[in-house]
């Protein structure tokens, strides 16, 4: 059977310093036997800075870090090696749940990793949009144009965009990326 899930505390802006921490560590510290996986769940997001398309990570649980690993033996007495590994890794506050600490939910893993698989496939902005909301076109035919966003579909990552062309509006279609908001 496999080991449960748990859920680490990091310190804000330091998880993915930690889990490299924890990666390192277990190599040289021969951890394996009690650590199966280390996870970070982490999606893409798109912003254009300049008139260029940056792609970056975003964390999807910013300050979490989530570790499969044996921390009870068969009597369900915390196992001191792994508890005290874990918990010496510079950037670790600890297990969520203290000094003993639950395994997460299955599904509520399954979860998460249906939702990194998810991110992996898209480019998700790093700026919200709302309708009625006023934003310039930075790319493409019609860049230096304004207009309201008309429509969002975030599932695509398009905006209709309503623009004054000759008088006459008109919705044009756009990326996210294309966009900047005013």
């Amino acid at each position: 059977m496999a080991n449960p899930w748990y859920t680490l505390q990091t310190l804000s802006g330091q998880e993915m310093k930690a889990e490299k921490s924890l990666q390192k560590r277990i190599v040289e510290e021969e951890m394996g036997e009690y650590i199966d996986r280390i996870l970070l769940p982490m999606e893409k997001v798109v912003e254009v800075r300049g008139g260029t398309k940056k792609v970056s990570q975003r964390k999807l649980y910013p300050g979490y870090l989530f570790i499969q690993m044996k921390l009870y033996d068969e009597e369900n007495r915390l196992l001191p090696t792994p508890w005290d590994f874990v918990r010496n890794t510079q950037g670790i506050i600890g297990f969520l749940g203290g000094e003993r600490p639950q395994a997460s939910l299955p599904n509520e893993i399954e979860d998460i990793e249906a939702q990194i698989a998810d991110a992996a496939e898209s480019e998700k902005p790093k700026v919200a949009f709302e309708v009625g909301e006023t934003v310039k076109i930075n790319d493409g035919p019609f860049q230096n144009y304004e207009g309201a966003v008309e429509e969002i579909d975030a599932e695509a990552g398009k905006l209709r965009v309503n623009i004054d062309i000759f008088g006459r509006s008109t919705p044009v279609e756009l990326e996210y990326w294309q966009v900047e908001k005013q």
